[in-house]
């Protein structure tokens, strides 16, 4: 049976909800995919735990994609399984972020050693790394302005003499600047990249939040129409 008058209008509240929701899932696949090659390029990270963030994004992604899509379908037609599913699913998903929320809240001071390992294992690999590795590398020191994991004297044994860093270090970047360059203030950045890179990921967490609140303010929006439009059902 159709719908009438306010229930209507609640169908198809319900209906462009869900459609934000699917194009929420869309979005935060695609980040979590850009997030893990950026840090996979940027930096050889070993731990697992530092790869959960975008892991996480995209699997919440790909649910609330599908959950969409599904919830969206259920509107328009009507169906009152459909709905209900669509409800108890959406709020089954939103138990899960709060977990991974808590779990990221209880782990967040593992931030700063996941940072700290994985700049000294991309010093490490820098020498032997291949090219496009070291053009990541490179990049991350010219953008954040910054040389090595701690300090410049980080790269001690990048170089026979122990005082040449790469050219990435320069304050400006020419070729050959960084050789026997290690400790001239002039030439090289002499702060390291762990505080420069911590900064930049918890400032950008920042801009995680307020997506993530954006999304669960859609989720409970689509949840109590989804109640609405079953009872109207």
């Amino acid at each position: 049976m159709d719908v009438e008058g306010g229930m209507k209008c609640i169908k198809f509240l319900l209906f462009y909800i869900k459609f934000l929701l699917w194009l929420c899932g869309l979005a935060l696949i695609v980040v979590g995919i850009l997030v893990q090659m950026g840090l996979q390029k940027t930096i050889k990270i070993r731990d697992v735990s530092a790869s959960g963030a975008p892991i996480v994004l995209i699997a919440v992604g790909v649910v609330i994609f599908f959950i969409a899509f599904f919830g969206c379908c259920g509107a328009w037609k009507e169906n009152y399984c459909m709905v209900t599913t669509f409800a108890i699913l959406l709020f089954l998903v939103i138990l899960v972020e709060i977990a991974a929320a808590i779990a990221g809240y209880v782990f967040r001071n593992k931030l700063s050693t996941v940072v700290e390992d994985s700049l000294t294992d991309m010093i490490n690999s820098y020498k032997n790394g291949t090219a496009e590795f070291k053009k990541s590398v490179d990049k991350m020191q010219e953008d954040l302005k910054c040389c090595g994991g701690n300090s410049s004297s980080d790269w001690r044994n990048f170089g026979p003499d122990g005082k040449t860093v790469p050219d990435s270090c320069c304050i400006k970047v020419t070729p050959k600047c960084g050789v026997g360059a290690m400790t001239d203030t002039a030439k090289v950045h002499q702060k390291g990249c762990h505080d420069a890179f911590e900064a930049l990921l918890k400032k950008n967490i920042l801009w995680v939040i307020v997506a993530a609140l954006i999304i669960a303010f859609l989720q409970i929006l689509g949840i109590v129409f989804a109640c609405l439009l079953m009872r109207g059902i």
